[in-house]
């Protein structure tokens, strides 16, 4: 009977947590005009439009492999380059993900997820530790996939660890294709988020770290 009515508790706790584990961006600049919607405990369903197509679908990527709910509007000066735009969803998502997560209790905490694609394979392990840090090891042959620079990866995962307070590592494992690297990496990226950001029932509502805060510093 005690055991019941503990996992009930426990139940209704991740219930809860459930319903509130979403948030709402807006972010308007001199360069740029961004509004991100996201639902942590989603079906992956995804509405993306920053004016940049293959970001849009590595955005997807995030959403239909996280099983984050996602909707993202972005007016950018692309007339110019895709850079500030690039970088500026990469802010607002990391913010919406930071706000989502509150004071983070009760989650895995660390996620880790190797992702195939044909012949690339990556490698994405991250930890939700309130500490922004990435490490990014991709080799991309391209400069451009389709009309996307391909430097502007990196620059979109250190705008949001440095918003979302994530601890971020990508490892090329191998792989020639560059779109295939990038989009493996973002499968990875999107399922190690999953692994980290779930409840983790037998935590309750306590917050996975010795010191007691994992807020971003």
């Amino acid at each position: 009977m005690r055991v019941t009515a503990l996992m009930e508790c426990k139940l209704s706790f991740c219930v809860k947590m459930s319903s509130l584990r979403q948030s709402e961006i807006k972010r308007k600049t001199n360069e740029t005009d961004i509004s991100v919607f996201i639902n942590l405990d989603g079906n992956g369903i995804s509405e993306i439009d920053t004016g940049i197509p293959f970001l849009d679908h590595m955005l997807h990527q995030i959403s239909s492999h996280g099983l984050f709910d996602l909707k993202i509007k972005a007016i950018g000066d692309t007339h110019i380059d895709d850079h500030h735009t690039n970088e500026d969803v990469g802010i607002a998502l990391g913010k919406a993900f930071s706000k989502a997560l509150g004071e983070r209790k009760g989650i895995s905490r660390f996620g880790h997820f190797f992702a195939p694609l044909d012949e690339a394979l990556v490698q994405v392990t991250l930890d939700c530790s309130g500490r922004p840090h990435l490490s990014y090891d991709l080799q991309l042959n391209a400069p451009r996939i389709g009309n996307y620079d391909t430097e502007l990866v990196k620059e979109f995962f250190i705008a949001f660890v440095n918003n979302s307070g994530i601890t971020l590592h990508i490892n090329q494992i191998r792989g020639s294709n560059s779109h295939h690297i990038v989009e493996a990496c973002f499968k990875a990226f999107s399922r190690a988020m999953r692994m980290a950001t779930e409840i983790d029932p037998r935590r309750s509502d306590s917050i996975p770290s010795s010191k007691g805060m994992l807020e971003k510093q």
